[in-house]
Formats: C-alpha cells, sequence, structure tokens
C-alpha cells in the first residue's frame, strides 16, 4: 500500500519554476544594474569617494557643499529648469501640430509619418548632436540660410541668450514618439463629436478646445511626464554642441554631475547631485500628478 504524503507537501513539479527560468535574466539584470548602483549611490552620497581608495563617511557634508558653497550647482539647477521649460512645451506643441496634419487624409501620410518620427530614432546620439553643431556655427547653414535672405546673422552657440535656445530646438526636434502618441489619442476620437459641433456653428478653433484637446488630456498628461523626465535628466545635447557654455549658460545638471564624477574623480559627490536631481524629478512628477485632476479627463467624462 502506498504511503500518503505528507499533508502541505506537494510533489516537485519541474513545470512551476519554468516562469521563474524565463524571468531570471531579467531579475538579475534588475539587482545587478539597477537596484545595487540605486542603493550604492545612495550610501555613496554621504561618502568622500574618489573610485581608487576606499569611501569615506563623511554624513550631510556632500549635501551642505552642495546647497551652501557650491555656487556651479545652483547655477546648473537654474539652467536644467530653464531647459525644460523651453523645450518640453515647445516639443508637445510641435508634435500635437504635426499629429494633426498627419491625422488628414492627404496623399503620401504614412511616408511623412515615418519621416517625422525618424527624428526620435537619430536624435539622441552624439553624432546628431555634432551635426547640430555644425549647422549652428557662426559660419554654418543655418546662418548662412539667413544670409542669403539677408537677415543678420545669429551666434547661435557663442551668446550666453541664445545657446540655451539653440540646445533645446535639439530637444524639440525629436518630437516623433510624442507625435506617435498624440496621432493615436487623435485618431480615437469619434468622428460624430465634430459632425455635431459642426452643425451647431462650432468653429475649428472651438472644437480644439471644446473636443479634440479635453479626448487626448490622457496622453498629453503622459506624454508631458516622460518629457519633464528626459529633459531633466539631459545631458548628450549640451554636453557635446556647447559643453555647458558659453559663461556656463547651457550648463546642465547632467554636465555637472559629469564633471565632478569622471573629470574630479568625486564620486561621492557626484552621487549626492544624483540624488538630488532625483527628488527634484520627483516633486515634479508629484506636482504635475497632483494637478491632473484639474484638466485630465478620461472617456468617462470625468477628471481623473
Amino acid at each position: 500500500m502506498q504511503k500518503p504524503s505528507a499533508i502541505g507537501k506537494r510533489p516537485f513539479k519541474a513545470e512551476r519554476y519554468i516562469g521563474l527560468v524565463f524571468i531570471a535574466p531579467w531579475i538579475i539584470g534588475f539587482l545587478v544594474f539597477q537596484l545595487y548602483p540605486f542603493v550604492s549611490s545612495f550610501i555613496y552620497s554621504f561618502t568622500s569617494f574618489n573610485i581608487i581608495g576606499r569611501p569615506k563617511f563623511v554624513g550631510l557634508a556632500n549635501y551642505m557643499k552642495l546647497f551652501t558653497i557650491d555656487p556651479d550647482f545652483k547655477k546648473s539647477i537654474y539652467v536644467t529648469l530653464k531647459y525644460a521649460f523651453i523645450s518640453v512645451p515647445g516639443k508637445l506643441i510641435f508634435a500635437l501640430f504635426i499629429a494633426m496634419l498627419m491625422n488628414m487624409k492627404i496623399k503620401g501620410v504614412n511616408f511623412m509619418r515615418t519621416i517625422f518620427y525618424l527624428p526620435s530614432i537619430l536624435g539622441g546620439s552624439v553624432a546628431i548632436s555634432a551635426l547640430w553643431k555644425l549647422l549652428f556655427m557662426k559660419e554654418g547653414m543655418i546662418n548662412n540660410i539667413l544670409g542669403a535672405i539677408h537677415i543678420p546673422a545669429v551666434d547661435w552657440l557663442g551668446s550666453p541668450h541664445v545657446a540655451i535656445f539653440t540646445i533645446s530646438l535639439l530637444q524639440v526636434w525629436q518630437f516623433g514618439s510624442s507625435m506617435v502618441l498624440f496621432l493615436a489619442a487623435l485618431k480615437n476620437i469619434p468622428a460624430e463629436y465634430y459632425e455635431s459641433a459642426s452643425l451647431d456653428g462650432a468653429s475649428k478653433i472651438r472644437q480644439f478646445f471644446s473636443i479634440t484637446f479635453p479626448m487626448i488630456t490622457p496622453i498629453v498628461f503622459f506624454n508631458l511626464i516622460m518629457q519633464m523626465i528626459n529633459a531633466l535628466q539631459s545631458f548628450t545635447s549640451a554636453f557635446v554642441i556647447t559643453n555647458g557654455g558659453p559663461l556656463k549658460s547651457t550648463y546642465l545638471i547632467g554636465i555637472k554631475l559629469y564633471i565632478e564624477g569622471f573629470n574630479n574623480f568625486k564620486m561621492g559627490y557626484a552621487a549626492a547631485i544624483s540624488w538630488v536631481l532625483f527628488f527634484m524629478i520627483l516633486c515634479f512628477t508629484l506636482i504635475v500628478f497632483k494637478s491632473s485632476s484639474a484638466w485630465v479627463y478620461y472617456s468617462d467624462g470625468e477628471a481623473n
């Protein structure tokens, strides 16, 4: 007679663990490349660490220096916020405008959508940033075009008042991903809404603010969050095009972090900067989430 198995004990079945085998690479990657650096950077932010020697605990000294002594840090915060407030609204407005054009029934629209999406694939590379620098040099193509139509040349990269707008343009140029999301949202708006509005005599502008924009606010909300996070973490364009100049007018916090960590080898100090940036992004994200209840509407007609 077969002996009954112990209560609560089930026979081993390999198929129960197949799922764990498949997700093991992701779990290992998350623990090694995300969680461990995240926790260790927080610990290093309280130390003096130059990569070679052993970390020396200094408490809140790095944070105290950031907010009380280091003028470059305050400058980088100001420049980063200015960059975000220029590039993020500009990018979303331009992406929505192009999406509305691409939503029209015009010949070759699929090809045009592909062309407009390409900058999002290429725009974040060092090569494109270098090309942008060549285009906006004092003797670059942009000034040559302006000269051809008798407009004075602009010192795009050498003027402290203009340089931040020049690198912001590169961020705006990478509007493809936002455009695709806006286009999907526009296609989900029932045509009956516009037909009823037209019968009531509503103008195109009135239809946009009464129908189009309220219906796509969830996508506006998502794009705003994602593009804001990307802008606050931006580094490549400012580093390659202007290297933080002129007069540190494009000195983003990403450049400050890079210089302290990899030029000055102050890894503990750089870790403190990264955590300030993290909490800055967190605060702005929470503000946007909190405000969403007043302006984000869903298909049921209720605010978020």
